[in-house]
């Protein structure tokens, strides 16, 4: 079963100097560098509608610490719980973030291990890890602070704790490479990561390692505290011992190690985080794929297996359509198969993701997976209960609004169910009804009718691009 994301503990490296960006970092730890002015404000569904304005100030730059947008992303994605590993001038790093109040989560700081003269031993990152040991929990995710990752963390969790059954020890993200943004290191062949080897690279390697990893801490349980040596030691060993899961991801990551990707993300956060977008927020069921038959229930129901994904016609191409007209394409859908035990979690990440291949214009895929009675066959029981997600709540598309700037007023919602006109119309978004609109459905909305109703999405995309 996985856990809840709130009670998975988050590792932090922070203790880099960043002495490959020069003069950039003076006086100024490389997670704290000044990126952006702003965030978007967090809806009250997440526990906090403050609109974040603190920023920090350089020679340069002024704006808000290059972490804090990382931070962002996994408080979102359900983390509470940090431990912050900490180098260089990390008192400025403890002094900004605190125990986390304000940010919503719960921080512990770990500095370095220190010399006689107060002077930082640097241990390397499994050395800074073991360091930390006795306030590491059992199972943890690591990441690093210098690196911007936006994955769905909650596949992360799940396939670590799938493949831990199976006697993996860790599990490495990885992006198919091809040497873009640094050599490559990983063969990962028939789902399965073969070889890590950081320091041996082979024309072969068309994978590198994301920067997003679970561990169990038994893994440093024969290191002693101030020893020196690599994470990436204990993954090779690993691979080779065929306990390192890897799963792939395919949304870049960004990293501040050097000056050039530094100005590249300052350039990133102002088309995403400052300047507001008009969004679509489409249900994915019977919007833009078919509704099949299921043999086990004999009704129809939504895809259970990826092979099952069949797009609707003319769907891809309203997808295109609307990217073209400069919306954010969002997918907002419930998807309780696996919490009333009819699917495995599994399943739904593969058939989000083919659904991603199938429209790669689809920006991100937001889906609320509980149910408030499940079943008692789910293996998922942590996802049975109230939520603040399911439609028609707001939640998935007030996550959208923490992660991106979004022209609430010119977006949309569009379904084929009730309860998608009712979220749409609670965001406060235009309402499109995808299908037959009938007089049950009619009465379920309290004749409070959707703004545009249509056969089809390509139908409604061409009325909302005309109008």
């Amino acid at each position: 079963m996985m856990p809840r994301m709130e009670d998975i503990q988050v590792v932090v490296m922070m203790g880099g100097v960043g002495s490959r960006l020069g003069e950039i970092v003076t006086n100024c730890p490389k997670p704290m560098l000044p990126v952006g002015s702003a965030l978007p404000g967090l809806p009250d569904s997440l526990g906090d509608n403050r609109n974040i304005d603190s920023r920090i100030e350089t020679e340069s730059v002024d704006g808000i610490p290059f972490f804090e947008y990382e931070l962002r992303l996994l408080f979102v994605a359900g983390f509470r719980k940090f431990l912050f590993c900490t180098g260089y001038l990390s008192e400025e790093i403890e002094g900004y973030f605190g125990g986390g109040e304000k940010f919503g989560v719960d921080i512990m700081h770990q500095k370095d291990s220190q010399d006689s003269d107060g002077n930082a031993v640097l241990l390397g990152t499994g050395g800074a890890l073991r360091h930390a040991y006795p306030k590491l929990e059992e199972d943890f995710l690591l990441v690093y602070a210098d690196s911007f990752m936006d994955i769905d963390y909650r596949e992360v969790v799940y396939r670590y704790f799938e493949a831990k059954e199976s006697g993996a020890l860790s599990l490495m993200t990885l992006l198919h490479n091809g040497g873009r943004f640094d050599t490559s290191n990983v063969i990962y062949r028939d789902g399965r990561l073969v070889l890590y080897d950081k320091n041996n690279v082979s024309p072969d390697m068309d994978y590198i390692d994301y920067g997003v990893n679970m561990f169990s801490r038994s893994l440093l349980d024969d290191y002693a505290d101030g020893e020196k040596f690599d994470l990436a030691v204990i993954q090779h060993e690993l691979s080779l011992k065929g306990q390192l899961a890897g799963l792939v991801v395919t949304r870049r990551f960004y990293e501040i190690g050097r000056p050039e990707p530094y100005r590249e993300f300052i350039d990133y956060t102002r088309d995403r985080f400052e300047t507001p977008r008009k969004a679509a927020f489409l249900d994915r069921d019977g919007v833009l794929n078919e509704i099949v038959y299921n043999e086990d229930t004999e009704l129809l129901d939504s895809p259970m297996r990826p092979d099952e994904l069949r797009l609707i016609d003319g769907a891809a191409e309203a997808v295109t359509r609307l990217k073209g007209a400069g919306y954010y394409v969002f997918i907002v859908t419930n998807q309780p198969a696996a919490a009333k035990g009819k699917t495995s979690l599994g399943q739904i990440f593969d058939i989000n993701k083919k659904l991603k291949e199938l429209i790669p214009e689809i920006d991100e895929v937001f889906v609320c997976l509980h149910h408030p009675k499940g079943s008692e066959h789910s293996r998922e029981r942590n996802l049975i209960g109230e939520c603040r997600c399911r439609k028609p709540k707001t939640g998935l598309i007030d996550e959208a609004r923490a992660k991106y700037a979004i022209d609430i007023e010119r977006s949309f919602m569009a379904g084929d169910s009730y309860t998608d006109v009712q979220c749409g119309k609670a965001a406060g978004v235009q309402t499109v009804f995808i299908g037959d609109y009938k007089c049950d459905v009619c009465a379920r909305l309290k004749y409070n009718k959707p703004e545009i109703v249509a056969g089809s999405l390509a139908e409604a995309v061409n009325i909302l691009i005309e109008q």
